[in-house]
């Protein structure tokens, strides 16, 4: 069972589904979330949401971030950009974040849930749970009826006020932040729509920003307020607050889409797992919104979390869900790190953003998940993400490296001409053979791109997990080091049989 279906929920049901394991996902909310939060897509997730085969979906719902336009005292302003440019690479394909409303994002990863044969059960809500060691029992409640669901696994993907947490007595230690803040989705009048409108940056007690939101007619309007009282949130005083802190007259808020008012905290929850309940997304971390991190962090909890949870249902060691919290953890650790200090930033007026909010050098090096073994000295190190390149298949096409990784399998690339197989075929497990230029291949590395990303010598290869990160470079002589290995992560064991994904059958 996952509980909440924000973006985590419905990024870890996806995962789920597509590997025929069956769930249920329920929804305390009668509906969707309407608001465009978390509206910020970093480069890391925008891979994410490439294997899950919805980001040009995605990417058509939103936009390039505009430039900002910061006021000054006397009227005039500037206009700079968001971030530095970063083209793409053939290594990295996405350099730039994308804007998407988050209303849009989870709209679109419902529709690819749909696809699977999946939905979220919205107005259900968790009453209480209780586990043993074999499952979790589960009370929801939903139209003024309640049901005990027995499932295997509960996930908490309810946000930073979790239900889950609480009834688990997982502390959540870290610290308010100072800074209380309103976000309003608005239609506005005499706002131009190509930038982003920043006034009094410098000065917390008068900022006021309204930046256009990609896709849709709307701006989204934010501002410190007091940290006590009362905020009016309709458009009369929306408009009234813009007028106090800008004396632009011209600018009138017609009409509030969503609103809200939050205190900005940074908090991390002490264990990520009790038993058979784990916690993803904001349920596990909260922090400020500087940055654009908090949408993407709670995604890439949910895709670590997805395959490891479908592995061990389908009779892979249950100590592989100990390295979600062991690789997620740390990662969100420094995310906050990161996050508070642009909050100090914001506060001066001088938040820059740089690579570091891109989450592409994020990985995992310290996991357990990285093993070590023959790797030359210039090759990839295992825990980090796996880089793309472009190549050609033997019958000419051009291809890249993220079209072998797509989907829910591991792929091992092998580095050279030749043509035995590594260790046997088994499911959920891809080989492919990629050669230098001048030689004939499955693949040729016609560019050296492979070569330059991985640092791969002929007779060695890389182990590609299913979320993209490496878990291991090794010569061909340490396959039975390989098999123990996939063994471990559940690699060895055939898919479940094709299901409908909610069928209580499947478990």
């Amino acid at each position: 069972m996952i509980v909440g279906a924000g973006a985590a929920g419905l990024t870890l049901a996806i995962e789920l589904a597509r590997r025929r394991v069956s769930f249920r996902l329920i929804e305390k909310l009668d509906e969707p979330f309407r608001g465009a939060r978390g509206k910020g897509l970093q480069p890391r997730s925008l891979e994410v949401f490439e294997d899950l085969e919805i980001l040009d979906r995605i990417a058509a719902r939103g936009g390039m971030y505009p430039p900002q336009r910061l006021y000054r005292d006397d009227g005039s302003y500037a206009d700079v950009p968001l971030g530095p440019a970063s083209p793409p690479t053939a290594a990295e394909p996405y350099r730039q974040p994308l804007m998407v409303p988050q209303f849009a994002t989870e709209a679109v990863m419902r529709e690819r849930l749909a696809e699977w044969g999946g939905s979220p059960e919205f107005g259900h809500e968790l009453r209480a749970f209780q586990q043993d060691t074999e499952g979790v029992n589960a009370v929801v409640a939903h139209a003024g009826k309640e049901e005990t669901i027995r499932c295997r696994y509960l996930v908490g993907a309810d946000g930073g006020r979790s239900f889950v947490r609480h009834a688990l007595g997982v502390e959540f230690p870290g610290k308010t932040l100072g800074v209380r803040a309103l976000v309003a989705d608005v239609h506005v009048e005499g706002l131009d729509r190509d930038v982003w409108h920043r006034f009094n940056d410098a000065r917390l007690d008068t900022q006021i920003a309204a930046c256009p939101l990609a896709g849709t007619d709307m701006f989204q309007l934010q501002a410190p307020v007091a940290l006590e009282g009362d905020v009016d949130l309709s458009a009369e005083g929306l408009t009234a607050i813009f007028l106090a802190r800008t004396g632009r007259q011209d600018v009138v808020i017609r009409s509030v889409s969503w609103a809200s008012v939050f205190t900005m905290n940074a908090r991390l929850a002490d264990r990520y797992q009790d038993g058979r309940v784990l916690l993803v997304g904001d349920a596990a971390h909260v922090h400020p919104p500087t940055g654009g991190q908090g949408l993407n962090t709670s995604v890439q909890d949910a895709y670590n979390l997805g395959w490891k949870l479908a592995a061990v249902v389908d009779g892979a060691p249950t100590t592989l869900l100990a390295t979600y919290e062991e690789e997620r953890r740390p990662i969100a650790a420094q995310v906050l790190g990161l996050s508070s200090a642009l909050l100090e930033a914001a506060k001066r007026g001088s938040m820059h953003r740089g690579r570091e909010v891109q989450q592409l050098d994020l990985g995992y090096p310290e996991s357990s998940l990285a093993l070590r073994t023959d790797e030359p000295h210039e090759a990839i190190r295992p825990g980090a993400r796996a880089p793309d390149a472009p190549i050609r298949s033997a019958a000419g096409a051009s291809r890249r490296l993220f079209d072998l990784f797509r989907g829910p399998h591991w792929t091992l690339l092998t580095y050279g001409n030749e043509r035995e197989s590594w260790i046997p075929p088994r499911p959920g497990l891809r080989v492919h053979t990629i050669a230098p230029r001048g030689t004939s291949a499955e693949f040729v590395d016609e560019g050296e791109h492979v070569r330059a990303a991985y640092g791969l010598a002929p007779g060695y290869g890389v182990l590609v997990r299913p979320d993209g990160y490496v878990g291991a470079v090794l010569h061909r002589r340490s396959m039975a080091t390989l098999e123990t290995y996939l063994a471990q992560v559940g690699c060895h064991l055939p898919y479940r049989p094709n299901c409908v994904v909610r069928s209580h059958n499947c478990l």
